[in-house]
């Protein structure tokens, strides 16, 4: 290829002639050259790099959109359990410490102390991965745990609307009026059966009266048998809910019918002395969830302290089982 040549008018012979360039020109021509080649190829590789990653920071990339995709979906975890949260507390302070007269937990308790300067060194040194993986971890934990104790609020809520039904409804005073404790013959436990001789359990409590003494209701139920039974003569069975029933046997004469509402201290029947009987009494039981429990532990409504200790004295008397 031919070397362009350049020519320049003489300024003092107003003639055109060729220009002949030295050593010098040539080399900073070439510098020019080679300069603005290296520019041009720092350009294209720098926009070749961006727009074409290499398999490694391609790799790096995925790993950064999937780390942040977990960790957006992470903290939306932790927004919604801190909601959780923040409303148990609040039901705490607010209704169950307040129903039983507690004073509320100061904050810097809940918030609980903070933790030392080397703990959050320790995390400045774990990689993305870990992070994210003990993020998860406690993430876990801390929703079950949320989940746990809402349950827990939840029963403790339906328990606290059920309390007043629940006491009014299970058996809590003696089944006829008894304030001296003298008609108290037999307790629940094993007796000397007054007609085989022999030892049995005894799943109830006899009270000793005269014919026609009437029987009360010892809590809110709902009548569910009037009738005969084997053994037992006339009895009436009431259900008071909550897995409770009380039995009333040997009776003179039911005042109830079966399906009935009753309340406590209701007149249900007169005592009597029918059925396998030696005389005329009660024989009084208690049911949780139809198996027999011993019914001198419900008398807390009508016996002192005092009382009751004398009532267990008498009721632990073997030989006065009157069926």
């Amino acid at each position: 290829m031919a070397i362009k040549k350049k020519y320049e008018i003489n300024p003092d012979t107003l003639v055109l002639e060729q220009v002949e360039h030295g050593l010098r020109y040539w080399l900073r021509r070439t510098g020019i050259y080679i300069f603005g080649g290296i520019v041009l190829g720092i350009v294209f590789l720098y926009l070749f790099l961006i727009f074409f990653p290499s398999p490694r920071e391609k790799q790096l990339l995925r790993e950064k959109e999937l780390l942040a995709s977990q960790m957006e979906a992470l903290n939306r975890q932790v927004d919604q359990m801190q909601l959780v949260m923040t409303d148990l507390q609040q039901r705490d302070d607010n209704l169950y410490r307040v129903l039983f007269g507690a004073e509320p937990i100061p904050l810097s308790i809940r918030q609980g102390a903070q933790r030392k300067i080397s703990y959050y060194e320790q995390l400045a040194q774990m990689t993305n991965n870990q992070l994210s993986a003990d993020l998860s971890l406690k993430v876990d934990v801390l929703e079950k745990e949320l989940y746990v104790q809402s349950k827990s609020y939840d029963e403790i809520i339906e328990m606290a609307k059920t309390r007043e039904v629940r006491m009014e409804n299970i058996p809590a005073i003696q089944p006829l009026m008894n304030k001296d404790l003298t008609r108290v013959a037999s307790g629940y436990g094993v007796r000397i059966d007054p007609v085989y001789h022999v030892r049995k359990f005894h799943q109830g409590m006899d009270f000793t009266a005269p014919t026609g003494t009437e029987i009360y209701a010892t809590g809110n139920a709902r009548v569910s048998f009037v009738g005969w039974k084997q053994g037992y003569g006339n009895t009436v069975i009431l259900d008071h809910g909550f897995g409770y029933k009380t039995l009333y046997a040997h009776l003179y004469k039911p005042l109830v019918r079966k399906g009935q509402k009753v309340r406590r201290y209701d007149i249900i029947a007169l005592v009597g002395n029918t059925g396998k009987s030696t005389g005329p009494h009660l024989h009084y039981e208690v049911r949780l969830n139809d198996r027999p429990v011993d019914p001198r532990n419900y008398y807390f409504y009508d016996l002192s302290p005092e009382e009751y200790d004398q009532m267990i004295q008498l009721s632990n008397n073997f030989g006065q089982m009157l069926d």
